[in-house]
């Protein structure tokens, strides 16, 4: 079925939920006025739906394929990829002076939706590339971004990153790719790196790779990591398309979905690199590009719940079957159940995307004026944007299937691409696990400030809302003031006890955050959003009680099984 981009959705969110006017109001980002942000979202919307949405199906029937060393991509992915490109999408978060919009990432949080929900293996390629032109802005010296950024921004080169190894998944510390250092300045890179999104292609001349290694005299663990650039073609002195440098795809992956998306084992022999920003410190530089990531790739699960939710009420509003006390016209979407599902994916997709659009608001926020506080606020949204995200599209994936009963199992409806195709996302960038203990753990470094400090934004709007909805806010309120005190024990654990919590606590707050976006939705906008908020705060909300059950639990329960008796 056709995609159909929710401008209005996203124009609400952005107007009246995650105040994104105080984003316009910085000097910074002064250009993003509501009539500018308005073509600009109808733009990609038009690119989303006429170009990138006809792939969808292409990509996952004629998979990208590797022949003589090169990766060949699904038909119709390069002209999808040159319309990004030459639309300046890549450089929409990109600073002006190397060819970039300089406009907030807010909006290239709604563009990457868009995209995700059209075409989620082709807008993996741009979402690797845009967060490698943040790693150097960011960490690079003035030449390499001279050289780098614009190309790059512009689309004719592609960015990677290379992180893991078959012996180094989530403990990248492990990592035995090596980095020798040469007269020139340079450096030979040597190893082997696996699951590397769009590693290879044929869609732009050159591929850059930013590859995490070893130098010779460094640290063991993460402390003893650098992070270099090793170019498929090695620039010349004009900045043009020079020698093949010492690296290759070994064979790509076969995936249970996103098969048009090449994901490629690199392997580099005395490969040529430059170091990117100061030596063993490449983790904070390659963090740069994951955080970036982690919300990306959050949202890559959102745009798939919304492509998924779109495909199921379509099938739903066609297909007959059985009789309804409603029955005006016989097709399924009268039936009680099949209401039910298609009213909790839309409630959840909306509370996600909220939680993202906050994310990146604070992100922007944060950059604009330097407020540690709002740069708090984006460090603890961005583990839930990518965990409660990821989730959130597999599991309305998994609803979309169940709306079309045998015909989701049936591979010709495509409802089942959705599922395959997001499911990976709750793994790469950090499993959502890892996401969780990164809230449990890193992010109430501060003795819990940011988390109360939102919770008391939540407690504050709910009370607010108690004449005109009484008892939606009253729900929202306990519900906020239940997580404040379950924050309060945690931050008194050790971290054994916390990670043992760590999921169910995450999850607990996006459903506190989804009700309190919901409630402000149902308060400033239409009957129809305040009957939407009634089944996020009514239907789903209550699970943040199940949940913080869970995590007071503890860990020693979950050791009280030895390995032998688990496999009993």
């Amino acid at each position: 079925m056709p995609y159909r981009a929710p401008l209005q959705d996203f124009g609400f969110l952005l107007d009246h939920i995650v105040a994104f006017d105080q984003v316009r109001q910085t000097e910074r980002f002064a250009e993003a006025t509501r009539e500018t942000t308005t073509a600009i979202l109808a733009e990609a919307a038009r690119l989303c739906e006429d170009v990138l949405a006809p792939l969808q199906r292409q990509g996952d029937l004629q998979p990208a394929r590797l022949e003589n060393g090169v990766v060949r991509t699904s038909p119709g992915y390069a002209g999808g990829f040159h319309a990004i490109a030459q639309g300046g999408w890549l450089g929409i978060a990109a600073d002006p002076a190397y060819g970039g919009m300089g406009l907030p990432q807010t909006l290239a949080v709604v563009l990457n939706d868009m995209m995700s929900s059209a075409c989620l293996s082709l807008e993996l390629c741009p979402l690797m590339s845009q967060g490698q032109i943040e790693a150097l802005e960011h960490h690079a010296d003035d030449q390499m971004k001279a050289l780098y950024l614009p190309k790059l921004i512009s689309g004719e080169w592609t960015g990677t990153m290379n992180l893991t190894e078959p012996q180094a998944g989530s403990d990248v510390g492990a990592l035995r790719t090596k980095a020798e250092p040469q007269a020139d300045g340079s450096f030979r890179i040597t190893g082997q790196k696996i699951y590397i999104s769009w590693g290879d292609h044929d869609m732009a001349e050159n591929i850059c790779h930013l590859v995490l290694a070893r130098l010779p005299d460094a640290p063991q663990g993460t402390k003893g990591i650098s992070l270099f650039m090793v170019p498929k073609y090695l620039p010349d002195a004009d900045g043009g398309i020079g020698a093949q440098n010492s690296l290759r795809v070994v064979s790509l992956e076969h995936k249970m979905g996103l098969h048009g998306s090449p994901t490629a084992v690199m392997e580099y022999d005395n490969a040529t690199g430059w170091m990117v920003g100061a030596p063993n410190k490449g983790m904070a530089a390659m963090f740069t590009m994951m955080n970036n990531a982690r919300v990306g790739v959050g949202v890559q699960g959102i745009g798939a719940a919304e492509g998924a939710f779109q495909h199921a009420l379509a099938y739903a509003r066609d297909r007959k079957q059985g009789r309804t006390p409603v029955n005006a016209t016989g097709t399924i979407i009268e039936h009680a159940d099949v209401r039910r599902m298609l009213a909790m994916m839309k409630a959840e997709i909306f509370a996600v995307r909220a939680i993202a659009l906050a994310n990146s608001v604070a992100i922007d926020m944060a950059r604009a004026t330097g407020s540690d506080e709002w740069a708090a606020r984006a460090a603890l949204l961005t583990p839930i944007t990518k965990a409660q995200g990821t989730d959130a599209g597999i599991e309305v994936a998994s609803t979309g299937i169940q709306v079309h009963g045998g015909m989701g199992f049936i591979e010709e409806t495509g409802a089942a691409q959705y599922l395959r195709d997001v499911r990976v996302t709750a793994i790469y960038e950090g499993t959502n696990g890892i996401q969780a203990m990164d809230l449990v753990g890193r992010k109430m470094m501060d003795g819990g400030e940011a988390a109360f400090r939102l919770l008391q934004e939540v407690e504050d709007f709910a009370e607010s809302a108690r004449g005109p909805l009484p008892d939606l806010a009253e729900d929202v309120w306990q519900a906020a003031e239940t997580l404040r005190e379950t924050t309060e024990w945690l931050i008194t654990q050790d971290m054994t006890e916390r990670a043992a919590g760590a999921v169910p606590y995450l999850r607990a707050f996006a459903r506190v955050l989804g009700a309190h976006y919901h409630l402000q939705a149902a308060i400033k906008g239409t009957s129809a959003r305040q009957a939407l908020a009634r089944i996020f705060i009514t239907r789903l909300l209550p699970e943040h009680a199940g949940l913080l059950v869970q995590v007071r639990a503890g860990a020693a329960g979950l050791y009280a099984l030895s390995d032998d008796e688990l496999a009993v």
